[in-house]
Formats: C-alpha cells, sequence, structure tokens
C-alpha cells in the first residue's frame, strides 16, 4: 500500500509540476520576447500610478499644477503606447489626412439607419427591429431610450454664469469630473464642424425600437444646426474578462457595446448638464441621440486613430474595445492635441481583423485611400451592418475588436510592453502581431470568464 501511495504522490507531483512547467514556459516565452524586443528597441519606462491626497481648509477651488492631464490623474494614461503629439491644422485630422472638402453626413446615411430603413433587406430590419433577441440586450436597450429624448440630452444654460477657472483650469476640472463619473478615458478638443451631422434621423433609432410594434413608421430627416467650439469625450471600456470568454458575435456581444453606450450617455448627460447650470451652452451626444460622428470628434480631443476597419478609431491603450459619448460645449476650454501612436504603420502590417472578420467586411488594402475627402480604409459598412443586425448564432458583432492586437488581451506589463513595440513603425507592428500570434490571442476562449447565459433559439430572426 505504501508503494502504491507513493505512485499516486509521484503522478499528482508530476501533474503539478506540468502545470507549472506550462505556466512558466508561457512565462519564459514572454520574458524573452520583451527583452530581445528591450534590446532591439530599447528600454520601456513603466507607467507610474501617482495617488496624491489634497487636505483643504476650505472649499474654495485649488488649482491643478500647470501643465497636469487633471488633478486626479496628472498624467494621460496611454498604456505602454509610445505617443507623439500632432498640431491641428486644415490638412490633417490628427494623422489623417484630408485631401478635399469634407462634407457633413446625414445620420439617415449610417449603417443601423440604413438597415432600419429596409435599404439593406428585410432580414436586417426585422433582424434590428426584433424584440427579445437577448434578454439582456433588451434590459440595456430600455435604459438607453429612457436617456435619449432632446429634452435630456441638451437644454438652456442657466441665467446665472457662474465664476469659473480659467480654461486650462477648467479643462483639468472637466476631465476630473468624468473620472468621477467612472469614464476610463477623457479628452478635449477642437470640434470639427464637419464632424457635426447635417441632418439626424426623426425619430431616432431608439425611438423607432420604441415603436416597433407599429406599422409603416414615417422616416424623416431633421436639420442639425448646431456649432460649438470645444467636444469632450469619454470612454468605458468594454469587459475585457467576457471578450476573452468569447468567439465576438455570440449572444452577449450586443451588451457588450449597450453597457458601455449605457455608460457613457449617463455620464455625457450629467456634464451636459453641468455646464449648464454654470451657465453654458452644451449638448450630450450618445448611441440613443447623437448630432455628430463619434470616430472625428475621438480623433480630435487626442483619444485615438483611425484603424483598418474604417470608422473605428483605437486609443493607445484600450484599442477600440470601447465606447465613446460626447458632449460639445462653448464652456472656455483648452483642447488637447491629437496624438500619433503608430496606428496607421500598425494596420497597414496586421490584417488580423480583416482576416476575421465574418462579415467579409474589412478590407485587405495595405493603404488608406480617400473618401469623403479624407484617407481612410474602405471597409464595407453595409456588409458589416448586414451581419450584425442579421446573423443569427448570437446579436451582433465584435470579432475585430477580439481578434485585433491593440485591444487589451490581459492587463499586463507584457501587453503593455507589446504595444510599445508595435508603436514604433511597420518593423514593429510585424513583431507584435507574431507575439500575439505565438500565444494565440485573440483565438482563445477563457471557458471560466464566462458568466453570461445564452439562448440560442431566441437569435433566430424567423
Amino acid at each position: 500500500m505504501k508503494g502504491v501511495k507513493e505512485m499516486v504522490d509521484f503522478t499528482e507531483n508530476k501533474k503539478d509540476l506540468e502545470k507549472k512547467f506550462q505556466v512558466s514556459r508561457r512565462g519564459f516565452l514572454k520574458t524573452g520576447a520583451a527583452a530581445a524586443a528591450i534590446g532591439v528597441f530599447g528600454a520601456i519606462k513603466a507607467p507610474s500610478k501617482i495617488a496624491e491626497a489634497a487636505v483643504s481648509s476650505n472649499y474654495n477651488y485649488i488649482p491643478g499644477n500647470k501643465g497636469q492631464w487633471s488633478k486626479l490623474r496628472p498624467e494621460p494614461n496611454y498604456g505602454g503606447a509610445s505617443v507623439k503629439y500632432v498640431e491641428n491644422n486644415d490638412q490633417w485630422l490628427g494623422t489623417s489626412k484630408i485631401v478635399g472638402t469634407v462634407k457633413k453626413t446625414s445620420e439617415i446615411d449610417m449603417g443601423f439607419s440604413q438597415a432600419v430603413r429596409g435599404l439593406l433587406g428585410q432580414k436586417p430590419k426585422d433582424g434590428f427591429l426584433k424584440a427579445g433577441r437577448h434578454p439582456l440586450a433588451t434590459a440595456f436597450g430600455l435604459a438607453v431610450g429612457r436617456i435619449s429624448d432632446d429634452s435630456v440630452v441638451s437644454g438652456v444654460p442657466s441665467q446665472n454664469k457662474l465664476p469659473i477657472p480659467d480654461p486650462e483650469q477648467m479643462s483639468m476640472h472637466i476631465k476630473d469630473l468624468a473620472y468621477y463619473l467612472r469614464a476610463d478615458e477623457v479628452g478635449i478638443g477642437k470640434m470639427p464642424e464637419f464632424a457635426y451631422y447635417s441632418h439626424q434621423m426623426d425619430p431616432s433609432l431608439m425611438g423607432i425600437v420604441a415603436r416597433r410594434g407599429e406599422k409603416n413608421i414615417e422616416i424623416k430627416e431633421k436639420p442639425f444646426n448646431e456649432k460649438m467650439p470645444y467636444v469632450i469625450v469619454v470612454a468605458v471600456e468594454q469587459h475585457l474578462e467576457t471578450y476573452l470568454a468569447t468567439n465576438g458575435y455570440e449572444g452577449i456581444a450586443v451588451s457588450q457595446s449597450y453597457r458601455c453606450y449605457h455608460a457613457t450617455a449617463n455620464i455625457a448627460i450629467i456634464m451636459a448638464k453641468y455646464i449648464r447650470e454654470m451657465g453654458y451652452h452644451a449638448r450630450a451626444h450618445h448611441f440613443g441621440n447623437y448630432g455628430a460622428v463619434m470616430t472625428a470628434c475621438i480623433i480630435a480631443a487626442g483619444m485615438g486613430e483611425l484603424t483598418r476597419t474604417g470608422d473605428c478609431a483605437a486609443h493607445p491603450r484600450m484599442g477600440f474595445r470601447n465606447k465613446v459619448a460626447a458632449i460639445t460645449t462653448d464652456l472656455p476650454l483648452v483642447p488637447d492635441k491629437p496624438i500619433d501612436f503608430g496606428m496607421l504603420d500598425f494596420c497597414k502590417i496586421c490584417n488580423k481583423c480583416a482576416e476575421n472578420c465574418p462579415a467579409g467586411a474589412i478590407t485587405h488594402d495595405r493603404d488608406p485611400v480617400e473618401h469623403n475627402g479624407y484617407l481612410r480604409w474602405n471597409s464595407d459598412f453595409k456588409k458589416c451592418t448586414v451581419f450584425r443586425t442579421s446573423q443569427e448564432d448570437g446579436f451582433s458583432c465584435g470579432r475585430c475588436i477580439k481578434v485585433c492586437p491593440w485591444s487589451s488581451k490581459e492587463d499586463s506589463w507584457f501587453h503593455e510592453a507589446g504595444v510599445w513595440i508595435g508603436s514604433h513603425g511597420e518593423s514593429s507592428a510585424r513583431f507584435l502581431k507574431g507575439i500575439d500570434d505565438m500565444f494565440g490571442y485573440g483565438t482563445e476562449i477563457v471557458e471560466k470568464y464566462k458568466w453570461w447565459l445564452e439562448w440560442p433559439d431566441l437569435y433566430k430572426i424567423y
């Protein structure tokens, strides 16, 4: 019996050793890859977290240090990316080259708007409007819809204009407010006039969803005439562990978006109302009631660069695993500069989103092409919309977000080292993509994080 026990102990120990070896091997590979990168590209400066407690005996505003990002976050959090600042001018929006006249677009021509109007076929329209395709998505949709009326996102400023700090200090304060309201990232930009919609759809998408039981809803356009000098952009990250546990287009996919749409909408509405109470104009723009194209706002506010996906901008730390809302305002602010962290060079090389897109909507072209007066990758938003509204293996899609090497695969120094490498040109991009492929990032399904329930029968449209 003693021999049997020793054999069992040996077997168990061997299993433990094998597990430890697997973990150690992955850690060794990570360390080796990072060490090789450091040898080639130089030392990586680890981001520092600063926590300071300020004590005051009065309630007067205490100015932050000149040049700080904000009082709560003295420096912007770009993860490990190497970021350069870009000057605002008429030839560029961030790193996107303007080659002609950029015309305003109408909301009625956007992807989901075309779907709900039946322009992409009957099935995409029915798929978008069908109630209850996932219970959690329905719950989020209700919550977003309730805060989407014009009376909620906009209003008349208070006649009592309150004293405020100078524009630089006010900008810090606005960023601190966003963080206080649980935004993950925030930026302030000079509002590009062409970012505004020329017209909004009437009723809005959420308004149509609320009336989906009605037949023959008349969909019209209404002019949108706002013109404000500044835009504040707030971002909330989509849930990392949920993405690690999904293929990107299961039933939870649309809730990943709605969760962030709801969070950013609440933040934007509160911030806009707060600014109006101080006596300045402010309007919130969120998924339930946009008056502007968010991508241009993101770039203008120093929150990202365009990607191969076409109209999606990636943040240097979060990639495009996030959703945003915005506030346009005449509150005196100091805009942040657009940023360059090598995304255009990276997207030229990577192609993982195009290779993995289940709709075949993302272009494989190496270089951006002209579109409405600026250069971008000309991916097919109609194919994307058709798949997201009519696929029946889940509800919507975020496959490109899951596979993108820039979107965080883990919250670690290793990921930060990877994006630092990737932000240094095309050769570096090949290196990062190789590391991403080596560890199978974007293809993994981490079952231990799969917390949600699936109801495949609900995903069927007919």
